[in-house]
């Protein structure tokens, strides 16, 4: 009953959230309905949104008819109005309306008085070229992507409505460069698994680079993976991604690069929703609704999702313990805004995670649950400057057992039941102002409080039981874990140098701190002493530049280059967490020192066909010491045991190359390629190594994909968005002797969508086309990807007018 339970009540809370949000939108409506301008009030009013009805604020609003002209900006609802003397209403029956606004493309449009809606004119706005887009990530302050010299790609509401991918990372994967350790998804892998590698820096469950979601980061604080499922997908604006270092503006978790998750604000009233039904009993529902009432606004998103899955492991050495790999995971968040004035506003959100996964072994499974509170405010003042400040923390509690499994796979003996807790506190507070005509100052400071406990028991290893699953006695009771203390300072300064010239320099300090550190071990099997370690408080520093230039030889060249250092420090999983996967056992290494990197790229941007051609390349270079890899210590038929350790130097160089054409308003093609050679160049302590390449790093990644969009066609038939998604993954290694060999792979994602009118959608969705069972891990049993997973489901996107 519990379980029922557990399982229908978000589904009643996503009902009443839509039952609340649609009450809103109807009560929005008829108001509106009431005091709409009627054809003879003299004025020219409307709302400006993008092509998924969410309002653009600030955009500039022209109106034009004869030698009268008239000029506004949209407020925070998107709204504009131009209000006529009795004799202009008179006077004035025609004339065009242009509207501009940073990232999309300029509309012009005719304007009669004899429209029915010439009082209430909705104008859609489609995305600039990518060249033009606005992006913050590259340098924390907005700036047009063709005037960063960081490598910067922007997936935005169009791409994301386009994507048959149901999760965030299968969307992210889109991008060469993007991968995840090991080559499943966040849908049925294991979250430890989740963390984040760009450009081939790094191969193991921790991030590489740092995933944000409004300033907060979204890893997890104890181990430095990341929960992909926590964020709605309806709640997701756009995802902006910066490969290569960004330590100097980020820090320790941004080695690699940043992933920024764009989300919608709550500004006014509104209903996102999708929901769909796929194979392998996976139903999903995802919601974003908002309200707006004077200056106050109430956003609610969660989402909902279940899937049976699938048997991981290959067909010809599956055995009796070898089941579907499922998940199960409910979010929801609930935030209210203060607007305080047009340029100043304040908030405070609170989020709830839960998943339970199945492991695709009989009993062996996983679970988290997450809880998270955060506020801040955004304020921007003409003389000062703008200011942006996030507080956020809370608690997350992590379990897990490990079973170690038959040569036959006809049985499996429980090892390890463990539970991991951890709590997180962190703030960060940004400044940013034009100083002069030439330049842009940015400052900020941040930091962040972790304390984390593995908890485990122990059971012995060899027992005389029989049976599918063995439970023998206990062994012993294991505890680790301790604090850890991060604290930041940067500065950035764009320079304007002349109108071909940008020059961007910055730096980072930071210092952490890991104290309070121990291991204790209590035996059970026979009475004794707890034996307890203490592990002395160890402090490291680092300081992170970067500078950058860009060089416009023409308006359609660009030439960048950057060089930039950054760091990663050890998380406490990597310290104090041992873990099994299959016949893996992982041991942690209370030694690890910061892994640094230093790099190099640079690059040129084309622009051609009146920017509807956008085409870049960038060469890079990251050479690492002391990285931190799972080094092989034996093996045996039934054990392969490894430890953490720091090598002594790694190298990834390599190739970027994307290419982006909108052939017309409808249709857009793109693709990209990367070439990334990721080899061991030093480790004294196992020369054997030196000369391999570093695992989970794949040599080859090429993407493409192409999108018709046009949902608001003349005929009903003609308003469809299709997109198809295809990636090609070269081969890469499971481990670090180069034995395990993960073959190359290639598949192809489609969707389809119509609309129904009034906001309604139906879609078809596929993943994996071709049902290609590429390689995922060997452990050395070869597991599997996902088969092809395909879904069908209705979107709604609502707004008041």
């Amino acid at each position: 009953m519990r379980s029922a339970t557990y399982r229908s009540q978000p589904a009643r809370i996503l009902a009443r959230a839509v039952i609340f949000a649609s009450a809103l939108l109807l009560s929005s409506n008829y108001a509106a309905s009431r005091s709409a301008a009627s054809p003879q009030d003299p004025r020219i009013a409307g709302a400006v949104r993008d092509q998924t009805g969410a309002p653009i604020a600030g955009a500039a609003v022209h109106f034009r008819s004869g030698s009268f002209t008239a000029s506004g900006t949209t407020d925070d609802q998107g709204r504009f109005s131009f209000e006529l003397a009795p004799a202009q209403a008179r006077s004035i029956t025609a004339g065009s309306v242009t509207v501009t606004a940073p990232g999309f493309a300029d509309v012009e449009r005719a304007w009669s008085a004899q429209e029915a809606d010439s009082g209430r004119l909705v104008i859609v706005l489609a995305p600039a070229s990518v060249f033009e887009r606005i992006t913050v990530t590259a340098t924390r302050t907005p700036m047009r992507a063709s005037d960063t010299a960081a490598d910067t790609i922007v997936l935005g509401p169009e791409d994301l409505a386009a994507t048959a991918a149901l999760t965030l990372d299968d969307a992210l994967r889109q991008v060469p460069g993007f991968t995840l350790f090991r080559r499943s998804g966040s849908r049925v892998a294991n979250p430890t698994s989740q963390g984040v590698s760009l450009r081939g820096v790094g191969a193991s469950g921790a991030s590489r680079a740092l995933v944000l979601e409004d300033g907060i980061p979204l890893d997890d604080p104890f181990g430095s993976w990341v929960y992909w499922d926590r964020v709605a997908r309806e709640s997701v604006s756009a995802l902006e991604l910066v490969r290569g270092g960004a330590s100097d503006l980020y820090g320790a978790k941004a080695m690699g690069g940043v992933v920024n998750v764009v989300p919608r604000r709550p500004t006014d009233t509104g209903l996102s929703f999708e929901s769909s039904y796929g194979n392998e009993h996976t139903p999903d529902a995802s919601i974003a609704a908002s309200a707006r009432a004077g200056r106050w606004a109430v956003g609610i998103d969660g989402e909902a999702f279940h899937t049976g899955g699938y048997v991981i492991v290959d067909p010809s050495v599956r055995g009796l313990i070898d089941t579907r790999a499922g998940s199960d995971y409910r979010t929801a968040g609930l935030e209210l805004d203060r607007l305080v004035s047009e340029k100043a506003r304040v908030f405070v959100r609170g989020s709830v995670f839960g998943e339970a996964r199945e492991n695709g072994k009989i009993d062996e499974r996983n679970r988290t649950h997450l809880r998270e509170l955060a506020a801040g405010g955004d304020w921007q003042s003409d003389a000062a400057g703008a200011f942006s400040l996030r507080v956020y923390g809370g608690p997350e509690v992590f379990d897990q057992n490990f079973f170690a499994v038959a040569a036959d796979r006809n049985s499996e003996t429980l090892t390890d039941v463990q539970r991991v807790t951890s709590q997180q506190l962190g703030a960060t507070a940004q400044w940013s102002r034009p100083a002069g005509a030439r330049h842009t100052l940015v400052a900020g400071v941040d930091g962040r409080e972790v304390r984390g406990a593995s908890d485990e028991l122990l059971y012995a290893r060899n027992t005389a039981a029989t049976g599918e699953v063995i439970i023998p006695p206990l062994r012993s009771a294991v505890g680790a874990g301790g604090r850890q203390h991060t604290f930041g300072l940067f500065g950035e300064d764009i320079i304007r140098a002349t109108p071909r010239w940008i020059i961007t320099a910055g730096g980072r300090f930071d210092r952490w701190r890991n104290f309070d550190a121990l291991s204790a071990t209590r035996p059970l099997a026979a009475p004794g002493p707890t034996a307890v370690t203490d592990f002395p408080a160890r402090a490291e520093q680092s300081f992170s530049p970067r500078l950058s230039v860009l060089h416009k030889l023409t308006e359609n060249v660009s030439l960048t280059a950057s060089g930039y250092r950054a760091f990663r420090a050890p998380t406490l999983n990597e310290l104090y967490r041992s873990f099994r996967l299959g016949n893996i056992l992982t041991l942690a290494n209370s030694d690890l020192e910061a892994e640094r990197l230093t790099g190099g790229e640079a690059g040129a941007r084309v622009v051609a066909l009146d920017d509807r051609l956008v085409v870049r390349g960038t060469a890079f270079w990251s050479d690492i010491t002391r990285p931190i890899a799972n080094v092989t210590l034996s093996v045996t038929p039934a054990l392969i045991t490894r430890e953490r350790e720091n090598l002594g130097r790694t190298r990834s160089r390599g190739i970027d190359l994307d290419a982006t054409a909108r052939l017309n308003h409808s249709i857009e093609l793109s693709g990209g390629y990367e070439f990334a050679d990721a080899t061991v160049l030093r480790f004294p302590s196992n020369t054997a190594l030196e000369g391999l390449q570093i695992p989970q790093v794949p040599r080859h990644q090429l993407t493409f994909q192409a999108r018709y969009s046009n949902p608001s066609a003349a005929r009903r038939l003609a308003r469809l968005t299709f997109g198809v998604q295809g990636r090609l993954v070269g081969a890469q290694f499971d481990d670090d002797q180069n034995q395990f060999r993960l073959n190359r792979f290639f598949t192809l994602d489609a969707l389809v969508s119509h609309s129904l009118g009034h906001g309604a959608e139906a879609f078809v969705a596929a993943e994996n086309l071709t049902n290609q069972r590429y390689d995922v891990a060997r452990t050395p049993v070869r597991t599997l990807g996902p088969p092809a997973l395909v879904r069908a489901g209705i979107r709604l996107a609502l707004r008041a007018r």
